[in-house]
């Protein structure tokens, strides 16, 4: 009794934006139209090097998928529109198959301008708009074409003084000078199976590396990779679109079999000469990150092994190639990777670990002799955002208070000294650091405040709003407002005494002397958390307004937690996970709010992989359940991401056996499942469902379909998709767990 009426007292106390009945109702026709209903969002957020200019990113009013670039002069006045992307953009153009697949493993989901770049002396910036490449010159306004290509330039960047622009075409480095001249082909002989200064797949989609070449501070020199993908197995997929099909031969390194073989080289800019770098004599590592010292003379690069065990960090002799070790992190589980490695002019750097148990910053010399720990105790650093090193304090966020909120934080790595919070708590913050200073903009939201973006100071004060977004008249949720319901935010205990946060939403109108249905939207895979204090997705008030109740818990393997939380999934993926899924369920049935036969769970990707597990499960508390884009059998996933958990399917034959979704669909309730896929998906391939859908069938198991032709992993290009995909998951739950009717 005492435990029930704790989470009314919460429900009740998240009430309090609740309106009446006659407040207007939201419909997924509004969710998915323009203007967006969370307001106008600053994307992509950077300040100019010399701290006086905010660029970002900005949908248009009439189309929520298309951006423009934005500036705002920190000293005052109106944001402006630098860059009209239906200006720039090409009739007809088609972007390039790399281009769609860079994108996707990206996750842009907009058109026009996606990204730009400053360079370091903020005279100009560059923008890719559709394949080609626009220069826009702060000095006078003006906004250049510098390529008119019928193959797309990829991964643009100005150099650090600005004296030229580089790019990828056809798997080949370019240079163009912007003092004039003509560009310059660094490399020459790339293919699609050879190709330079490009990002692998597994980089891409798994490493969080998005580029293959790094320019050095004095723009002399370029490190660039070679990627060698001939020995990468082909696997053949059908690509399915809304007229055809196509088979697409693709490279894939799926676990337990060969990675693309990366090199790394140093390309003289003047001459073209390269000059190889020793990664070492095994040839079956990951390049996990590049870097420059801050003269130029060094190159830092850190080498992960194909277990994900070990990584070391090297010193290059950038004249000879000649590497060494000066710095290893080890773990009996695995290295997560970062960004967080920040060079210093005094030739020390900083370095981000986890082996205290909690992640935490490290400075170290210029040798790699560890100097002293900068933070520590029982939390987790989030990532390095900046370094001032005039004050000598390195600014970064960190989870500090609790797992669900997210801070800016600064602390001295000079001498040892307490963290001192930037910003305020009660929410969600994501910052850019200006160069030097300690400017940041910074982003605010929580679950009643929509994205709020400003520039401020180095303490954290105001200095002025680039989108005040504030929740009020004239904003696009305004006329919803009464109906938004807030967040509830609890824990439970795991098995093993460890702390399950969980957060739950309620209809409006709610009247705890009903019984609800629940849908329990899961993740749960490592590297994602949804139990945090953000503006919520407002197509999530559309179950509401349809009658359900709404709970998220994150379990153990989820971030923002020790490494004890997050390791516990070792070898074992879909034990704890379920476990502490179900704990989630049983809880929920002693509510007396809550109708216990009618709790249905649904996710997308490992939350698809969660809902087929949960339905499957031994006396499975869920009666159905939505799963979207399933991995149903980790041996048909990728090996940089599978094996960091799950070893290879050699080693671990029992860990492999018991995550497979198919030895299971026994336990799968008739009639219980609706199952949705894109049908050109290049990440979980769509033979993952297939596999299910013939081993379902083979046991005469009835279930649903929804399929998306041309659609790849996130099958939600269009706004039209994502209101398809919604409507069609609430119908599904409607059929199938009766909602209580919303006044």
């Amino acid at each position: 009794m005492t435990r029930w009426m704790g989470a009314l007292a919460g429900l009740v106390l998240g009430m309090t934006m609740a309106g009446t009945a006659d407040a207007q109702k939201l419909t997924a026709e509004r969710v998915y139209a323009a203007p967006d209903l969370s307001g106008p969002r600053a994307r992509g957020v950077s300040l100019s090097p010399d701290g006086t200019l905010a660029t970002y990113l900005k949908a248009k009013a009439d189309d929520p998928r298309m951006t423009d670039l934005w500036a705002a002069d920190i000293a005052g006045g109106e944001p402006r529109l630098l860059i009209d992307a239906r200006a720039l953009i090409p009739k007809d153009r088609e972007l390039s198959e790399a281009e769609k697949s860079r994108r996707e493993r990206q996750g842009v989901q907009t058109r026009g301008v996606v990204a730009y770049d400053w360079d370091d002396q903020g005279r100009f910036i560059l923008v890719p708009v559709e394949g080609d490449l626009w220069l826009y010159s702060r000095a006078d306004g003006q906004v250049s074409r510098l390529t008119n290509t019928t193959d797309d330039e990829i991964d643009a960047k100005v150099s650090p003084k600005g004296g030229f622009v580089s790019f990828v075409r056809s798997d080949n480095l370019y240079v163009l000078p912007l003092g004039g001249g003509a560009e310059k082909a660094l490399t020459t002989d790339g293919s699609e199976l050879k190709s330079w200064a490009t990002a692998e797949f597994i980089a891409q989609e798994e490493m969080d590396r998005q580029t293959g070449y790094w320019w050095s501070p004095d723009e002399r020199r370029i490190a660039l990779t070679h990627v060698d993908q001939t020995g990468v197995d082909v696997v053949e997929r059908a690509d399915i679109g809304p007229t055809g099909a196509t088979i697409v031969s693709q490279r894939y390194p799926r676990v337990g079999r060969p990675n693309a073989r990366v090199d790394l080289y140093v390309a003289d800019v003047a001459t073209g000469a390269r000059v190889k770098v020793d990664l070492g004599p095994d040839p079956d590592i990951y390049l996990a990150r590049v870097d420059w010292a801050k003269d130029g003379k060094t190159l830092y690069v850190q080498r992960e092994t194909r277990d994900q065990r070990r990584l070391d960090l090297l010193a290059v002799d950038v004249a000879t190639g000649a590497a060494h070790v000066i710095l290893s992190e080890t773990s009996p589980h695995w290295i997560d990777l970062s960004d967080d490695f920040r060079a210093l002019k005094d030739g020390g750097f900083l370095w981000s670990s986890e082996r205290s148990g909690w992640k935490h910053l490290y400075l170290y010399g210029p040798t790699g002799k560890l100097v002293r720990q900068v933070t520590e105790g029982d939390w987790p650093v989030d990532a390095i955002q900046g370094v001032d090193e005039v004050r000598g304090v390195v600014i970064f966020t960190a989870n500090k208070d609790t797992p669900i909120e997210r801070r800016l934080y600064e602390v001295s790595y000079k001498a040892h000294a307490a963290p001192k919070a930037i910003t305020k708590a009660g929410g969600w913050w994501t910052v850019k650091v200006a160069k030097a200073g300690g400017a940041f903009a910074g982003t605010y939201e929580d679950p009643a405040t929509p994205p709020q973006t400003g520039v401020y100071r180095a303490d954290g004060t105001l200095v002025r709003w680039i989108e005040h977004n504030e929740l009020a008249e004239g904003h696009p949720y305004f006329p919803y407002a009464k109906r938004l319901r807030v967040p509830t935010f609890g824990t439970l205990k795991a098995s093993d005494g460890a702390d399950l946060h969980w957060m739950m939403r309620t209809p409006p109108g709610f009247d705890p002397a009903k019984r609800y249905p629940v849908i329990v939207k899961v993740y749960g895979g490592p590297g994602s958390a949804l139990v945090r204090k953000i503006w919520a997705d407002p197509a999530d008030q559309l179950y509401l307004e349809a009658g359900f109740i709404l709970f998220t818990l994150d379990n153990h393997g989820t971030p923002n937690r020790s490494v004890a939380f997050k390791t516990a999934i070792d070898r074992k993926l879909g034990t704890w996970e379920v476990a502490d899924q179900t704990a989630g369920a049983n809880y929920l049935k002693t509510l007396p709010y809550v109708d216990p036969a009618r709790i249905g769970v649904t996710g997308w990707s490992y939350g698809g992989y969660m809902t087929l597990m949960l339905l499957t499960a031994p006396n499975t508390p869920f009666a159905a359940g939505v799963s979207g884009a399933p991995p149903t059998d980790w041996t048909l996933y990728d090996t940089h991401y599978t094996e960091r958990y799950m070893g290879t399917p050699k080693d671990n034959a029992a860990g492999y056996a018991g995550s497979e979704v198919t030895a299971r669909v026994d336990g799968l309730k008739p009639d219980a499942l609706l199952l949705m896929h894109g049908m050109a998906d290049d990440n979980v391939t769509f033979d993952n469902s297939t596999r299910l859908m013939a081993a379902l069938q083979a046991k005469a198991i009835a279930f649903e379909t929804m399929l998306y032709p041309g659609l790849r992993h996130r099958a939600g290009w269009t706004q039209a998709h994502l209101k398809h995909r919604t409507e069609a998951t609430i119908a599904f739950f409607t059929r199938k767990l009766t909602p209580t009717p919303a006044p």
